[in-house]
């Protein structure tokens, strides 16, 4: 049965350029969707914490289920760019469309039916996202990148988060301090849908067509077999300690933002943020390289390890500069540890399942730990009194022990790691 071999590329600015470009702009739509969507539901819809739990579950099935689709059929067609672009243009348009939403307001929703309105919307918006960026742009990454070079690659990739973040805080946060919500889906949508266009002239696509006897619903469904565990061991317990992560992550991140600006009160949140990013993406990016020059699996367990030692510093810290110390080094270890696991998981793709792979990537390492994660942070919030009110409006407010819940959820990926390194290394 021929099988789909990438003709790698020499990683080089024209490499980068796509990599860095239709990465980062997806990242900044992703950082609206995970982390800003909930401050504007908190906002102006309402401050019930198993809403925001609710519409990050909701996105994070359809996220999963997406990918899971539409990767076999990249894989099959042996394309990822119409995939990428036609995916981006109309992610650009569904996160523009989130600035119609409001109570009231010229489609006179009332609080149930903003709600509805924006779960639905996040669905149809993570649909596009997902295909665009999860199921086709991370496949194609893996098509580019040779084993030698993935620790760099998966370095920078891992930092555009932290980079998205930065330029929204900077650049578009003044705009919900001010309630223009419209005005910031509507201006992160555009430049999504115009790198959408781009992209169909920057990315170049290298795998092979596969030709399989079996069916498209047996594609779909390969990865998921205990079979396809049997033959790549390796991939999955990567992707099971990377799940692990997801969840501990996802304990606290759909909160940060209302944590530092309602329990810490920093009224330089945003400023805070910024300069542990660009802390944390530095010191990540550098990471990356570590990782190609001493091995993916010796580097796993010393990231796991300062991400569970920063999330119990940063949960002790109050004021300004502890607070961006113990953050870029929160933000630090959880990008190490991404980075050398997402490594690890395309060294270990089949080259002609490298769309399929991503499905169960999303699956275990996006899905479960979106599902999962925000309902702990939410219980463990709900269990505190910590209020503040607001226009004469009591409302729940995020406390420290979030991030002391994550970093249990975290050690408990240290038992698959260790499995995971002595496999590797032996």
């Amino acid at each position: 049965m021929p099988q789909s071999v990438p003709q790698t590329m020499p990683l080089d600015r024209r490499l980068w350029v796509p990599i860095v470009l239709v990465g980062l702009v997806g990242q900044l739509a992703w950082t609206v969707e995970n982390m800003y969507l909930n401050v504007f539901i908190f906002e102006t819809i309402t401050d019930n914490p198993t809403v925001i739990a609710t519409v990050v579950a909701a996105s994070a099935i359809t996220a999963g289920l997406t990918t899971i689709l539409m990767g076999p059929w990249s894989d099959r067609l042996g394309r990822r760019r119409p995939f990428i672009s036609g995916g981006y243009v109309l992610w650009g348009l569904t996160t523009a469309a989130f600035g119609l939403i409001t109570v009231g307001g010229p489609l006179g929703l009332s609080v149930g039916a903003a709600i509805i309105a924006v779960i639905a919307l996040d669905c149809i918006m993570t649909f596009f996202g997902s295909t665009a960026n999860d199921a086709a742009y991370q496949a194609w990454v893996t098509d580019v990148t040779t084993p030698a070079d993935r620790g760099r690659v998966d370095g920078v990739v891992q930092t555009l988060p932290l980079i998205s973040m930065l330029i929204v805080f900077v650049a578009l946060d003044p705009l919900t301090q001010d309630g223009r919500w419209m005005a910031f889906f509507g201006t992160v949508g555009a430049v999504v849908l115009v790198v959408g266009l781009l992209s169909r002239f920057l990315i170049r696509d290298v795998a092979v067509p596969v030709e399989r006897k079996e069916s498209y619903a047996a594609s779909v469904l390969h990865q998921l077999r205990a079979s396809a565990v049997r033959e790549r061991p390796l991939l999955y317990l990567a992707l099971f300690t990377w799940a692990l992560w997801g969840i501990s992550t996802q304990v606290f991140m759909p909160f940060l933002l209302i944590y530092l600006d309602h329990f810490l009160r920093l009224e330089a949140y945003a400023l805070v943020l910024g300069g542990a990013l660009i802390i944390a993406a530095v010191l990540t990016i550098l990471g990356g390289r570590v990782i190609d020059r001493v091995g993916k699996a010796p580097v796993l367990l010393p990231a796991m390890g300062l991400y569970v030692a920063s999330l119990v510093v940063f949960s002790f810290t109050r004021e300004t500069v502890p607070v961006l110390l113990a953050g870029a080094l929160v933000l630090t270890g959880m990008l190490l540890t991404a980075a050398t696991l997402a490594a690890i998981t395309r060294d270990q793709t089949p080259v002609d399942r490298a769309g399929s792979v991503q499905g169960v990537r999303m699956l275990l390492t996006i899905m479960v730990p979106m599902v999962v994660g925000p309902f702990i942070g939410a219980a463990v919030i709900a269990s505190n009194n910590e209020t503040y009110t607001d226009l004469g409006v009591t409302r729940i407010v995020p406390t420290p022990a979030i991030f002391l819940a994550a970093a249990v959820v975290l050690l408990l990926a240290v038992v698959p790691a260790l499995r995971l390194r002595s496999r590797i290394t032996s």
